[in-house]
């Protein structure tokens, strides 16, 4: 993305110093008109219904069928809608597409009768029809949002505003899955735009077709995305346009938030924040996240030690939390309690917390019978808060005794090393992608998803096992946050992680823009037709 923006910049230059030594005037007129385009996004932060928003990296696909990227997410969230919506600040969904829905008492149909009203760009009504195509799409693709939706057998229209929902088996968090990113309903019309049986995948990776308030109006790659209104939508946002302009430097992304060229800095890093924090103009939002960072320890693939549970415990007891808040993330953080982040329901703010104590860890490293041990710790660069992290770990763990090798390797290496179980610790981040607690507890916990699905400990408990493929055929939540509560105790007790933090979400914006809503499922901005300046 960098050398695409200095080439670019390099060819403006160029084109410039031919007009200065005679060059002909087509070229020269071609300069000028690059010039203003990539300067547009940087000249709007003081009209009253613009908002610009630096962000650190370009985009990949746009397909709601097919991208998992925070990213992406970042366009396709206001351009399309979905049959349910997050409610604001919460993890609970409200109506959206869908007006009302209903399950069965076995939980295997679900039923949404649509909103009438509702309509794509191209002026065309979202209908059930229209949903039908989406999910059929999504599954026929087979890709990242597919693996979600492989649980519905089928999709049936009952008829032009009703839409149901077969699944092979019950299965409770589905409709959280529905309010996700990729959950958007897209207009079957894009299929005019196939080739070769992509089922339009090359024109949505870079256009929407959604009935969101906002559509794609421009995308300079490596420069800017511009949203413009859907002139179809029955919303009318007070931002009739929204650049999102990439900043890749972090302190380029401060300075021009300080200097009113941006209206919000998007990813800036931690180091940044103190610079902000006095400016009369800034305003920085700062809400507890549901993004943690933790610690896999290789229960049966690693170091034959770590099958030992007073090892795991000693290594819980042994890692000073509050220096890594302190320190690492300068305090926009918050410790973890517990596999099931405060925030989410579920969370159980009564599980036991492992602290920062040395002889305590001694002690349980003592009875466990090892002595001398040595274990290597992998990372990479990933995040920059992980080589810091690793160095605390290294000098906490060497305190009671235990040798820690550092093993920094290339993000992808790293995948396919914590996918074979090629380590013995290993630092991690997560974030769920619908909010329900099976994002933790089934992922994180359930014997059949070691590796890169989730299960990254390599952990095995058959009464772990039973317990939370139980939680997730069940309806009633109440029944399932009973069935969590006793899963977190067994788990904590067992310690196949070594919980960090819960990472702050930060936000620096200008304070002429108002109405922005933070909800933690979502990790940006997303109410763009409620924002105003």
């Amino acid at each position: 993305m960098l050398k695409k923006t200095i080439s670019r910049l390099l060819i403006v230059m160029c084109t410039f110093a031919m007009i200065g030594c005679g060059g002909n005037s087509e070229a020269g007129s071609e300069a000028k008109e690059e010039a203003v385009s990539s300067t547009t996004a940087a000249n709007t932060s003081s009209n009253s219904d613009t908002l610009t928003i630096a962000i650190s990296g370009d985009m990949g696909t746009l397909d709601p069928g097919v991208s998992m990227d925070n990213f992406a997410w970042k366009i396709t969230y206001p351009t399309y809608e979905r049959l349910v919506e997050f409610d604001g600040e919460s993890t609970e969904v409200k109506p959206g597409l869908a007006s009302s829905w209903e399950t069965s008492d076995d939980g295997l149909k679900w039923t949404f009768h649509l909103e009438k009203g509702h309509k794509f760009e191209d002026g065309t009504e979202v209908n059930a029809d229209a949903v039908k195509f989406t999910f059929d799409r999504t599954i026929g693709l087979g890709k990242g949002p597919a693996d979600t939706y492989k649980i519905i057998k089928e999709v049936n229209v009952v008829d032009d505003y009703t839409i149901e929902f077969v699944l092979n088996n019950a299965f409770s968090p589905f409709l959280s899955t529905l309010a996700t990113n990729y959950g958007g309903i897209i207009n079957p019309a894009v299929m005019k735009e196939e080739v070769n049986g992509d089922k339009a995948q090359g024109y949505l990776s870079n256009h929407t077709a959604g009935s969101g308030a906002y559509t794609l109006a421009e995308w300079k790659k490596g420069e800017y995305l511009k949203l413009g209104l859907n002139p179809n939508s029955g919303k009318s946002p007070k931002l009739k346009e929204v650049y999102f302009k990439l900043v890749a430097d972090p302190s380029e992304s401060r300075l021009q938030l300080e200097k009113g060229d941006i209206d919000i800095a998007e990813g800036i890093e931690i180091s940044q924040l103190a610079e902000l924090k006095d400016k009369d103009n800034i305003s920085i939002v700062q809400k507890p996240g549901l993004f943690v960072d933790y610690l896999y320890l290789n229960t049966s693939k690693g170091n034959a030690a770590l099958q030992n549970k007073d090892v795991r415990q000693a290594i819980n007891y042994a890692i000073d939390y509050k220096s890594i808040i302190d320190q690492v993330m300068s305090g926009y953080a918050s410790e973890m309690k517990g596999p099931i982040p405060n925030g989410l329901w579920g969370h159980d703010d009564s599980v036991f917390q492992y602290t920062y104590d040395v002889d305590k860890a001694k002690s349980l490293l003592q009875s466990s019978g090892q002595t001398n041990l040595e274990l290597n710790l992998l990372y990479s660069d990933r995040y920059t808060n992980w080589e810091q992290e690793a160095l605390i770990i290294q000098a906490n763990l060497a305190d009671i005794g235990i040798t820690v090798n550092l093993n920094k390797v290339a993000y992808a290496t790293m995948r396919d090393m914590l996918d074979s179980g090629d380590f013995d610790l290993a630092l991690g981040a997560w974030s769920p992608d619908y909010a329900d607690p099976s994002m933790f507890m089934n992922y994180w916990f359930d014997s059949n998803n070691f590796g890169l699905a989730g299960n990254r400990a390599f952990y095995s408990n058959p009464e772990v096992d039973e317990l939370v493929r139980k939680a997730t055929t069940i309806n009633d939540n109440k029944e399932r946050e009973s069935i969590y509560k006793k899963t977190q105790d067994i788990v904590v007790e067992d310690a196949p992680y070594a919980y960090f933090y819960q990472k702050d979400f930060v936000l620096p914006m200008n304070k002429s823009v108002q109405g922005f809503i933070y909800n933690p499922m979502l990790e940006g901005i997303y109410n763009l037709e409620d924002m105003s300046k």
